[in-house]
């Protein structure tokens, strides 16, 4: 263990643990970044309004059935009236959204958020309201049920700037809340007890005006729905358990369309049992997945207006290739030492990893107020300018820190290539790697591995001034 090789090695194996170290404080900043991100959104609906859901219109009616019972016996016989609270649900038979978002970008700082307001309008009709008519469950009972109520829920009321509601020609006046139970954020009107009669059916139509963050959900509840829906947003994100039917994404905004059945979906008996909605929930670097169905939530489709260049998400993925870096450079320092018998001192590998490591910092600080394209380069070039002229020196000669200046250019070429790539990023990377493990197997074809243990082995080479 004496043996010059295995001490340097020991110092080469210190000096990677030491670089970890360095690549995993790194990777903790850009997590911090991410939470202040993250905080920076919820800052913003706190103080606007957070991802809107629409739940509705609908129509529902609470009721009470109440009953005597007879109770005890001789003189303690009396009777007891015995009551069953439950509410009565009508969905519409069609229900057509059109819709329009106009985004509006808000900043904390070095953050900035996504928010939009939606224009839409809403179109519902239902059959006879025979669903409204309650049913008795004990012979004599009394029913008493409160007047038919129309609401719209939504995922948060502050976001409501403006609605009116158009029933049969005329203007109904629209209240806060909903006076239901599990959706009770969102808007309602007191109906007639005329509509309960009617034989030909309700329409009703809605215009609203909305603001929200980030992404804005809807719930299918009618027995035919269709939802168009247009935005000047180049990037959105189709989620939930319906993608759109139709869809345009155009560098100007796009338009999707979606055609829904009450047979493909459950939405309207699990909205009627007061189910909550099945939501993304979305985090900063990718879109989480969708509660799986059978999960107790109702069915809904979303879409997320998303930032496709998040700084956080690639720097992150970057620095998951840092290892593959420090490595691959270590290897081209070994070869140049191996092959031109240099002796290269383990605190030049230290500060040739710890440029390595400073490029990805670099990375993640320029990009917080650049372009990530253009922050990528300004590293990239930052950090090969400086390996290639400490290599100069390194190595002996220009002429040798030259081709390391430029292998350092195109591992960084490559590694860009891998982050612009979603799909294929592993065959790529795989077929680098295996490019470079035979460039190095054929370099060292003709090396005496043994030789290199001996003690004799190291006396011809020769120290760097």
């Amino acid at each position: 263990m004496k043996h010059p090789w295995f001490t340097k090695l020991a110092a080469l194996a210190a000096v990677v643990l030491l670089l970890l170290f360095g690549l995993g404080q790194i990777e903790d900043v850009v997590q911090d970044r991410q939470h202040y991100r993250s905080m920076t959104a919820q800052s913003v609906a706190n103080s606007l309004a957070g991802p809107q859901t629409l739940i509705g219109p609908l129509i529902h009616s609470a009721c009470v059935e109440s009953w005597d019972v007879e109770t005890g016996k001789g003189e303690e016989r009396r009777m007891e009236e015995r009551r069953r609270e439950f509410r009565l649900t009508a969905m519409p038979e069609q229900l057509q959204l059109t819709s329009g978002a106009a985004m509006e970008e808000r900043a904390r700082g070095l953050h900035k958020v996504n928010t939009y307001k939606l224009k839409a309008h809403l179109a519902a009709q239902w059959a006879p309201l025979t669903g409204l008519q309650p049913q008795t469950t004990v012979k004599g009972s009394r029913m008493q049920c409160g007047a038919p109520i129309l609401m719209l829920g939504v995922g948060d009321a502050r976001g409501i700037r403006t609605a009116q509601l158009t029933l049969g020609g005329q203007t109904l006046a629209l209240k806060p809340g909903t006076f239901h139970p599990i959706y009770s954020r969102g808007l309602h009107a007191m109906l007639p007890e005329s509509v309960l009669g009617g034989l030909d059916g309700l329409a009703a139509t809605l215009d609203l005006e909305l603001v929200g963050t980030e992404r804005l959900s809807i719930v299918p509840l009618g027995s035919n729905t269709e939802v168009q829906l247009e935005s000047g947003w180049p990037h959105p994100s189709f989620t939930g358990r319906f993608l759109p039917s139709e869809r345009e994404v155009r560098d100007d905004g796009f338009t999707a369309q979606w055609r829904l059945s009450s047979l493909a979906t459950t939405a309207q008996q699990d909205i009627a049992q007061g189910r909550p909605v099945c939501l993304a929930s979305s985090d900063d670097d990718e879109q989480a997945a969708i509660t799986t169905p059978g999960g107790g939530c109702a069915d809904s489709f979303s879409v997320a207006f998303i930032d496709p260049v998040n700084p956080y998400s690639l720097a992150q993925r970057a620095i998951k290739y840092g290892v593959l870096f420090i490595a691959l450079t270590f290897v081209a320092v070994g070869l140049f030492e191996l092959m031109k018998r240099l002796r290269v001192h383990p605190v030049q590998y230290l500060l040739v990893g710890s440029a390595l490591c400073s490029f990805f910092l670099l990375l993640l600080s320029l990009s917080e107020h650049l372009p990530f394209g253009a922050s990528y380069a300004l590293a990239a070039t930052a950090c090969v300018l400086l390996l290639g002229y400490y290599a100069s020196h390194m190595l002996g000669s220009v002429r040798r820190g030259l081709p390391f200046g430029a292998g350092m250019a195109l591992l960084y070429g490559l590694l860009y290539l891998l982050l612009q790539l979603e799909q294929t990023a592993l065959v790529v990377g795989a077929l680098a790697l295996f490019t470079v493990l035979a460039l190095v197997m054929v370099l060292t074809r003709h090396v005496n591995w043994y030789a290199l243990t001996s003690a004799r082995a190291l006396a011809p080479a020769q120290a760097l001034p």
